[in-house]
C-alpha cells in the first residue's frame, strides 16, 4: 500500500511539474498565421503600412509563469513589401533597409515581465540595418487550445515604436517620419 501511494505520488509530482513547464511552440509561418507589419506617416499626412512577407521563429510559454517566457524571431528584410513595386525598392536599398549588406533582422528575447491580465512588456535586442538596440513590445496573450489538425496553438499580438535614427536609417522624410510602429501578431504550434 505504501508503495503505491509513493508511485502515485511520484507521478503526481513529475505531471504537476511537467505542466508548470514553459512549452515551445513554431510560428506557424507556413499556414500565414503570423504577420510583422508596419505604420509610418508618409509626411504628416497620411500613413503608409506594409508587412514583412518572409520571417521564423519560436517561442516558449506558460501561462502560469508568463516571467519563463521567451522569443527569437528572424526576418528577411528584401521581403518588405508596402502594395507598391517602387517604393518597396527604395525601402530596400541603402537609405532604409540596406537588404543587400543586412538580409536579416533579428529580435531575441531578454525578459518578459507580466503587465496585468493577459499582457507583458517582452524586452530583447532587435538588430535591424547591422544595429543592435534593446527594444519593448508591448504583448497582449490572445488565446491558446487544441486546432482542429490535432495540434495546440498559442497567439499573441504586440507593438513597440522605433526611431528610425536609432537603427542607422539616415534618410530623412519630415518631423512626422522619425519613427515606425511595428504591429506583431503570431499564432505558434507547440512542438
Amino acid at each position: 500500500m505504501l508503495k503505491k501511494s509513493l508511485l502515485a505520488l511520484s507521478l503526481g509530482t513529475l505531471l504537476c511539474g511537467a505542466q508548470a513547464m514553459a512549452a515551445d511552440y513554431k510560428i506557424d509561418k507556413e499556414g500565414q498565421h503570423a504577420f510583422v507589419n508596419f505604420k509610418i506617416s508618409h509626411l504628416g499626412y497620411s500613413w503608409l503600412y506594409g508587412t514583412f512577407k518572409d520571417f521564423d521563429g519560436s517561442f516558449s510559454f506558460d501561462a502560469a509563469k508568463p516571467e519563463a517566457s521567451a522569443v527569437k524571431v528572424e526576418l528577411k528584410t528584401a521581403s518588405v513589401d508596402s502594395n507598391h513595386a517602387e517604393r518597396d525598392k527604395h525601402l530596400r536599398s541603402a537609405d532604409f533597409l540596406n537588404v543587400a549588406k543586412h538580409p536579416t533582422a533579428t529580435f531575441a528575447s531578454t525578459s518578459v515581465k507580466s503587465t496585468g491580465e493577459g499582457t507583458a512588456d517582452i524586452t530583447g535586442d532587435l538588430t535591424l540595418n547591422g544595429v543592435t538596440k534593446p527594444v519593448v513590445i508591448a504583448a497582449r496573450f490572445i488565446g491558446e487550445g487544441q486546432d482542429p489538425w490535432g495540434g495546440y496553438r498559442a497567439g499573441f499580438e504586440g507593438s513597440t515604436r522605433l526611431k528610425l535614427k536609432d537603427f542607422d536609417i539616415q534618410k530623412d522624410l519630415g518631423p512626422a517620419a522619425q519613427e515606425v510602429e511595428l504591429i506583431i501578431s503570431v499564432e505558434g504550434v507547440r512542438q
